[in-house]
């Protein structure tokens, strides 16, 4: 069902949807659903600006966490401006990488040892050829990844990669840490939606079709969340769709009618059904309290 599909950049037709996170709530606040031959560089900007738009008036403070992809001049100028702190993987440009290399070793600090290889960090005074030279410049963490056995016909380079952000007061070991949190949030998101739910199959060979698809899944995703953090019990908090749908939405039981009265016979404990009755009274009482006010 990819007739209409573009070409992406591995060589396969497919579509390149961009997702953003409520990283604390696991809602999608933003998707949109391109074409394979549009890359995740081009023009983040709108979806961030839907993203922040979309969240609700009492959050008073807003960060945002990307790739490379989110590596845009303009994104960079709007997070900025709004006071929006950040961390952004950045684009390992030669210029960047000559910076990194260039840092005294004696500047750099380990973060981390993995057993196999050791991660330090060091900051770096480095401007990107299009940031205004009037702004206030941006701060550039470099992390570098030094093998400490080599495998097999691999080399002992260190690899370098750096991230940037407006957060000038962290720690720089805190922000690297806080930055590779996003690892853990959007690729759940990608998971659930393309093995658990159904954006993995398109449906159609029609570019609008699929793009509805996919928002489709997106608000599923979104009730799920809002079901499990607003009605089930805190044991499914973290609950994927493959549990939700064995234990609570493909409950078997047999419906029986005596004497007028309609009841229901299931094999499940008394507890669970306590659940899926206490979670019926919760999202009845978040009905009521968005009709009151």
């Amino acid at each position: 069902h990819k007739h209409d599909a573009k070409v992406a950049y591995e060589g396969t037709r497919g579509y390149q949807p961009l997702v953003a996170v409520w990283a604390e709530e696991q809602l999608i606040v933003a998707d949109e659903f391109r074409d394979g031959n549009v890359a995740g560089c081009e023009d983040p900007l709108s979806s961030a600006r839907r993203a922040m738009d979309n969240l609700p008036p009492w959050v008073q403070e807003r960060y945002f966490r990307g790739d490379t992809a989110s590596y845009y001049t303009p994104l960079l100028k709007y997070l900025v401006a709004e006071k929006i702190g950040f961390t952004i993987s950045a684009d390992m440009t030669k210029e960047l990488r000559a910076c990194c290399l260039a840092v005294p070793g004696e500047q750099w600090v380990e973060l981390e040892n993995r057993g196999s290889e050791r991660v330090d960090i060091a900051e770096l005074e480095f401007t990107p050829g299009e940031w205004p030279k009037n702004a206030l410049p941006l701060r550039y963490v470099a992390v570098r990844f030094t093998p400490l056995q080599a495998e097999l016909f691999d080399s002992m380079t260190p690899k370098h990669l750096a991230i940037v952000s407006n957060r000038a007061q962290v720690e720089a070991g805190v922000l690297v840490r806080w930055h590779r949190e996003k690892a853990g949030t959007i690729e759940h998101v990608h998971r659930v939606m393309k093995d658990e739910l159904g954006a993995g199959v398109m449906p159609s060979g029609r570019f609008g079709t699929n793009a509805a698809w996919f928002r489709i899944n997106a608000l599923t995703f979104n009730v799920l969340t809002v079901l499990k953090r607003r009605a089930l019990p805190e044991r499914l908090r973290e609950a994927r769709p493959k549990r939700l749908r064995f234990e609570l939405f493909t409950l078997p039981g047999k419906l029986t009618v005596h004497q007028g009265r309609l009841s229901v016979r299931t094999s499940a404990s008394k507890e669970r059904l306590q659940e899926s009755v206490e979670a019926r009274g919760h999202l009845l009482a978040m009905r009521q309290a968005r009709r009151t006010g």
